[in-house]
């Protein structure tokens, strides 16, 4: 891929700012057409397009669009993290038939009244959600984003523009030609969910500039994608730079627990954004832990990244498929994405604490504890999107939290802190009631 940093504000044609333009005044058209979609309506899209995802032909035009993209994407030398995320099979599509319908039977958030109190002056104030607007989704590899995106967004009552990467180009096509079937089936706008089908790095920035028109960009990626994003964007940007995760094992932890905490953490889908990167090990449980840690690692072919205190502590020989080398400065702080994992011994919970406060990434962070009061302490003191306790990294997600899906987990705490689902594509305006009532 090009230096995204290369693409400058000045290079933008005519072209492209004009048909970012339409873009934008159509899904703004698309948007306030929503406004009166009833929640019967929404509902009767989402189930139409839970039978399409698991329509015999269709599922065979998405998977054939799929293949062609894995293998232009293997030629191209993408990673094995990229080519995991851009893969689908029979069994994804029914885990995305699955959110669909979960997806479906969560309350519509459109309306809710979240709040409501009386002033003296006799008024009535309610705080009542509503739809963002238009959603701008821009990601990398991630076919199914676009069917997440296009429920989360269609169910919140926003219009979305997907902006897909140019890896996963047939798959995205085929995906949003589903969903706006769905649709059509119910007469509905179907610039309520708008492709963009060029992956041109210069319609994509003057997207980002599109203000008054897009209401928020959602970017899913790299880290040099995402800083592109939020460097040119002149939209609101929800930021998510890297899952850096952390497991804590304290003193008082269940060690077979622990071990299979580190064992689903890193090796169930390593390159995911809430895999585990780092385990940080109290020293008094070190020496029994750490050989678990090898026996279970092995098989599935980890390496770890290990200071000497350390590898003082792991068998010898290593179990078969154990790699060890020694960890760099650099290798705390750092996604992996792959089977590596960092390791770390400390001396206490807090100074498992601070190293988190200095090398995580606000994504999630996890202690596994028999002790109440120091679990407590760890969910108070750390700052993260989800802070877990006797749990696997890996249920930060939209899917395991109850949201149905989401469109992406954010590191950032404006507007929203973790996975966002419905409510969190939804703001809150003030509707006050009166009879009459004027200001002294």
């Amino acid at each position: 891929m090009s230096d995204p940093m290369s693409v400058q504000t000045a290079e933008l044609a005519a072209e492209d700012w004009q048909t970012a333009r339409a873009l934008g005044e159509s899904a703004q058209r698309a948007a306030r057409t929503l406004a009166s979609v009833s929640s019967a309506q929404k509902d009767a899209v989402l189930a139409r397009l839970g039978e399409l995802l698991t329509d015999p032909e269709r599922v065979a035009a998405v998977l054939l669009a799929n293949a062609q993209d894995v293998a232009a994407a293997q030629q191209a030398g993408l990673s094995a993290a990229m080519l995991d995320r851009l893969r689908l099979d029979a069994g994804r599509l029914r885990a995305l038939a699955g959110a669909v319908a979960e997806i479906q039977a969560l309350p519509d958030p459109v309306g809710e009244v979240v709040e409501q109190w009386t002033r003296p002056a006799g008024f009535r104030v309610e705080k009542v959600r509503i739809p963002l607007g238009v959603l701008l989704l821009i990601y990398e590899s991630r076919p199914n984003v676009t069917i997440d995106a296009a429920a989360l967004g269609w169910k919140s009552g926003n219009a979305v523009i997907l902006r897909g990467g140019k890896e996963a180009r047939h798959s995205n096509r085929a995906l949003g030609s589903l969903f706006r079937e769905a649709l059509r089936s119910q007469g509905l706008p179907e610039d309520a969910c708008l492709l963009v089908d060029d992956p041109s790095r210069t319609l994509m920035l003057a997207l980002l500039q599109q203000h008054g028109l897009i209401d928020l960009c959602i970017p899913r990626g790299g880290e040099a994608l995402i800083r592109f994003v939020v460097e040119h964007a002149r939209i609101p940007v929800v930021q998510h730079y890297q899952g850096v995760c952390h497991l804590y094992v304290h003193a008082a932890a269940d060690l077979a627990m622990a071990t299979e905490l580190v064992y689903n953490g890193k090796c169930s889908r390593p390159g995911v954004c809430n895999a585990l990167e780092c385990v940080l090990i109290d020293e008094a449980v070190a020496p029994l832990l750490l050989p678990l840690l090898a026996e279970r690692l092995g098989p599935a072919g980890v390496e770890l990244r290990v200071q000497d205190d350390a590898r003082a502590l792991l068998p010898s020989p290593l179990p078969a498929g154990l790699r060890v080398v020694t960890a760099q400065p650099s290798d705390f702080g750092h996604e992996f994405l792959a089977l590596t994992l960092a390791v770390r011994i400390v001396p206490s919970v807090d100074a498992a604490i601070e190293h988190i406060a200095r090398y995580g990434s606000l994504h999630t962070e996890v202690i596994c504890t028999r002790d109440e009061a120091v679990a407590q302490r760890f969910v108070r003191q750390v700052c993260a999107s989800f802070v877990g306790w006797n749990v696997s990294t890996r249920f930060n997600d939209g899917g395991e939290l109850g949201l149905g899906a989401e469109v992406g987990i954010s590191t950032t705490k404006l507007h929203a802190f973790g996975p966002m689902g419905l409510r969190e594509l939804c703001a809150t305006k003030f509707v006050v009631t009166g009879s009459g009532q004027v200001r002294v």
